[in-house]
């Protein structure tokens, strides 16, 4: 809550400070017009104001090769215009838009357009999204040091990722001169740019994520589980999409003559740009949490435990009908056994293999027992390994394991150190393993064998809707403030347009 407050402090003063800064420099305007000059003929300059020239003061105009150069003071408020003349275009003329607001600051084109000074808004804009990143990078770091396998570190990740995509759309403004309304129009747009830039690359991803899913429902089964990353590819593909396609038909179309959004006097353009602006905001905001998800998914797969652990837990999966190990369950045991060697290596210090999984309606032993047997056959002492073989899921795996070491530490007398624990599973498999026994209170580390690729996707998706829903009030919180931000934004071009 205090950093909340924080934050809105810090937006209220810099919005104040961005008023300032304008009223002390929007007093007067140096712009530019772009024109042409009639060749092997002498350059001449004419204008004349419209109603109300009263409002500015003529400072200076002058010329070179590409522009006139206006500079005005202003007067009181009003609205004129200034026509610019050159002897090449004698029947046509270079016009701008001036208006003097009630704070007597000069804008271009619109009442809140083109002013001087107004440079200031989108640095202070991006000062303000580094310092949201910077924040997001200390709690992501604080996160990861108090247990690399949680929720929120995937959470903060995604925002960090989202945040950056904002600061790169701001850095267009520094070559625009469309003033504030210009830095508004591209807040409305900021949050959906990404989604839009990205939806080539949301398309492939779909073919592949479908290609691999199809491939996962031949070796496991056709269920909806194994169908979710074609499912969320298409979603994504499909709310990219429609807001933009919706947006054309009502631009370019007459059957929906009711609803006019080419008149930006009338607020149905401001609603149309609305909902698509949200909903293409809500799917980027999708997108970064989940290209966290994936960062944070490899990042935990090609994690390496610290060389100090006093046990290593094997996680169990199906066997052979002859009671051998899968080469998937067989690549878990080698990484159990490399990452011990590797230990003893490093550090000297020996470590206890657990194998772990109950005996399945279809098996004709424990998974445990398999594992076991395997790890004997690998030259491990007997008396280094403990076996687990009641487990059903993993969930059981971390929970029964840790049971059977506190019992063992009890029989041996060690009650007064916490045992140091790792485990081994396939890659796409550590991160979860992992966030289920942060669920579970068990400090661990994971390491991860390496399976097919086709594995990994719904993988990954499983975890971004996990952490998606593990953190749902965050990220409501999160799309409200965006939508609201979308929204105060469309009002102030409404407002600037009808003036």
């Amino acid at each position: 809550m205090k950093k909340m407050f924080f934050r809105i402090i810090l937006a209220v003063f810099l919005i104040i400070f961005d008023f300032i800064f304008l009223l002390i420099c929007g007093r007067t305007i140096n712009f530019k017009i772009p024109v042409a000059w009639g060749e092997n003929t002498e350059r001449n300059v004419t204008y004349d104001f419209g109603p109300d020239s009263d409002c500015v003061e003529l400072l200076d105009i002058d010329y070179d090769d590409d522009n006139v150069y206006v500079k005005l003071r202003a007067v009181h408020k009003g609205v004129t215009y200034i026509n610019v003349f050159t002897n090449y275009d004698k029947f046509n003329y270079y016009n701008r838009v001036i208006y003097v607001n009630g704070f007597k600051v000069v804008c271009i084109g619109y009442i809140i357009g083109k002013s001087s000074g107004d440079i200031i808004i989108p640095i202070t804009v991006i000062f303000y999204l580094l310092l949201l990143i910077i924040e997001r990078i200390i709690e992501y770091r604080k996160g990861l040091k108090e247990n690399f396998y949680q929720y929120k570190n995937i959470k903060n990740l995604g925002i960090i990722i989202y945040l950056f995509s904002l600061v790169l759309g701001q850095l267009r403004y520094f070559t625009y001169d469309g003033g504030l309304y210009a830095e508004i129009d591209g807040m409305v747009t900021a949050g959906s740019a990404f989604s839009q830039i990205a939806f080539p690359i949301a398309i492939i991803a779909s073919v592949v994520v479908t290609v691999s899913n199809y491939k996962l429902m031949k070796k496991e089964g056709k269920t909806w589980r194994n169908m979710l990353g074609c499912i969320l590819g298409i979603a994504i593909c499909l709310a990219t999409i429609i807001p933009v396609v919706v947006s054309e038909m009502l631009y370019r179309t007459s059957y929906f003559s009711f609803i006019d959004v080419h008149n930006l006097n009338a607020p149905w353009a401001y609603i149309d740009m609305g909902l698509k602006n949200i909903i293409l905001a809500g799917v980027t905001y999708l997108e970064t949490m989940l290209l966290g998800t994936v960062f944070f998914g490899v990042k935990a797969a090609r994690h390496i435990p610290a060389f100090d652990k006093d046990y290593i837990l094997i996680l169990g999966c199906q066997i052979k009908k002859d009671g051998s190990l899968t080469n998937l369950l067989k690549g878990r045991a080698d990484r159990a056994i490399q990452f011990a060697r590797m230990q003893k290596v490093s550090s000297g210090k020996e470590i206890v293999f657990v194998p772990s999984g109950g005996q399945g309606s279809d098996e004709v032993t424990s998974e445990a027992e398999a594992i076991s047997s395997y790890l004997i056959s690998q030259g491990i002492p007997e008396e280094r390994i403990l076996v687990e073989d009641k487990s059903e899921n993993t969930y059981a795996n971390l929970k029964n394991s840790v049971k059977l070491i506190e019992e063992r530490n009890e029989k041996l007398g060690i009650t007064d150190v916490e045992p140091k624990i790792a485990f081994s599973t396939t890659n796409y498999h550590v991160l979860r393993a992992g966030l289920i026994a942060t669920q579970l209170g068990i400090p661990i580390e994971g390491i991860g064998s390496r399976t097919l690729s086709y594995f990994w996707v719904n993988a990954f998706i499983r975890e971004f809707i996990a952490t998606m829903y593990s953190e749902y009030k965050t990220h409501i919180k999160a799309f409200s403030i965006i939508s609201v931000v979308i929204i105060i934004m469309l009002v102030m071009l409404y407002y600037a347009n009808t003036v």
